[in-house]
């Protein structure tokens, strides 16, 4: 049995999630993830949420700490990890890949969030650990 994501997480998923969906009433489907990624960061700073921006993920093989590439969209509150897309349907690969972020994170809760979408809330997966 898993435990409950901590009320702090949660708060702070509320927020991005608040964000977001004011990103995209403003904005609508069909831009660029890096548009909506510059909007919604804009947005958690008049907010005064902290967090990091394409933050580089190293992999540990074996023992020995890998720069392979990986970043993270977000890093917010250093609680949650922000998966952006701009993309016509969410496939089942991106829900693997912010598990694997989580995973190799260490965190609880991810959140996929495709801007393309006409109704964000369809566009939105909300991924724990």
């Amino acid at each position: 049995m898993f435990e409950p994501i901590a009320a702090e997480t949660e708060r702070v998923a509320a927020a991005v999630m608040d964000a977001a969906f004011k990103v995209h009433r403003a904005l609508g489907p069909g831009l660029l993830e890096s548009v909506y990624e510059a909007c919604l960061c804009h947005e958690l700073v008049r907010h005064g949420i902290a967090f990091e921006r394409q933050l580089s993920l190293p992999v540990v093989y074996e023992g020995v700490r890998l720069d392979a590439g990986l970043r993270l969209d977000l890093l917010v509150a250093n609680l949650v990890i922000v998966e952006l897309k701009a993309v016509e349907h969410l496939i089942p690969l991106y829900e693997a890949q912010v598990l694997t972020y989580l995973k190799l994170t260490g965190k609880r809760l991810g959140l996929l969030i495709n801007f393309n979408s006409p109704k964000l809330k369809d566009g939105f997966k909300r991924l724990v650990l």
